[in-house]
């Protein structure tokens, strides 16, 4: 298990243990502050993300619950508005169904209908995405949905240093958090700063500078697009990424900014096309700057269909590189 030491110098980590180390900082820094939620604890959680905090923290701070979602999402919002500071882990975002009505019709209330008397600083965890064959019922790329929700900020951490630095942050809001998690960014690895510290939870990050187009993306669809990019520039074609990084709200100011130069755009969303968060984007675009773009905007999201099981079948249906590079080029007029 990496252990976080003190100094400056990087350290080579993966993104779960980014995640885990933020959970320990969190823990460590503020006594109101505890996790809860299905195997947290014994289990160490479904990706291993918790493992060892319970020895660490003891069965107070580190809490199993029940195996009900809408329970114990209920418990975090009562004591949330009670001074706590929890992290609910919903362990999948299939799972977080069963916990919506407290999600939509509690958390993201009681401030507008206490008359901002009450508020639910409450941050929720939860893996999301496809990739891992775990067919229909565990494959869902959900967080669009919640990105609709007034009362709410949505995140989807896609770097390290986001793993590592957006807890702290969603820790110190007045209202609901929602952490997505994609389960294909686990395992990657990389260095990070020993002291890497707190990061912004509302502003996007040009993570590729280009001039030819702008690919616009999130969470596990990142490093796709990353790759995506660099097989355009092999070819002449100099893409710009953006990582929005906040779902909830969007960084309208850095996306447009982006368009505005380039003049062209594809938005990469893991979710299904129909009423995505790639519509809300593209059309976002076209009514703050419709007048810059030279081109349609382009979209690649998963197909219109249950998430296979079969890996061929499983690849096929997400967004992947070559497909991005494909609208890429065909927003460009060289399909």
């Amino acid at each position: 298990m990496q252990q976080e030491l003190p100094g400056t110098d990087p350290i080579e980590l993966t993104y779960r243990e980014a995640v885990r180390a933020a959970l320990r900082d969190a823990l460590a820094r503020d006594k109101r502050v505890f996790l809860m939620g299905e195997d947290v604890g014994r289990y160490g959680g479904c990706y291993a993300v918790s493992h060892g905090l319970l020895a660490e923290f003891g069965p107070e701070r580190i809490r199993d619950t029940p195996l009900s979602e809408s329970g114990f999402t209920g418990a975090g919002i009562g004591a949330a508005m009670a001074g706590m500071r929890p992290i609910v882990e919903l362990m999948t975002v299939n799972f977080s169904l069963l916990a919506l009505d407290q999600i939509l019709n509690s958390a993201a209330t009681v401030r507008h209908m206490s008359g901002n008397q009450f508020g639910v600083p409450l941050v929720i965890r939860m893996a999301t995405g496809a990739g891992r064959q775990l067919a229909a019922q565990h494959s869902h790329s959900l967080e669009g949905w919640y990105a609709h929700i007034p009362g709410i900020k949505v995140l989807a951490p896609a770097t390290l240093e986001d793993a590592r630095g957006m807890l702290w942050t969603a820790l110190q809001e007045p209202d609901p958090v929602l952490i997505f998690e994609n389960v294909m960014l686990y395992n990657i690895s990389g260095k990070l700063p020993r002291d890497a510290g707190a990061v912004s939870i509302d502003k996007a990050v040009v993570r590729r500078w280009g001039s030819d187009v702008s690919l616009i993306t999130y969470g596990g669809s990142l490093w796709k697009t990353l790759e995506a990019a660099t097989a355009l520039a092999a070819e002449g074609i100099e893409a710009e990424v953006v990582d929005l990084r906040s779902l909830r709200p969007l960084d309208d100011v850095t996306i447009m900014a982006s368009v505005g130069k380039t003049r062209h755009a594809v938005v990469v969303d893991e979710g299904w096309r129909s009423g995505s968060l790639a519509a809300e984007i593209g059309m976002r675009i076209i009514e703050q700057a419709f007048w810059s773009l030279d081109a349609p905007i382009g979209r690649v999201c998963s197909e219109e269909v249950p998430i296979p099981y079969p890996r061929h079948l499983e690849n096929a249906a997400l967004p992947q590189a070559p497909k991005i590079v494909t609208a890429a080029k065909a927003a460009l007029g060289r399909a």
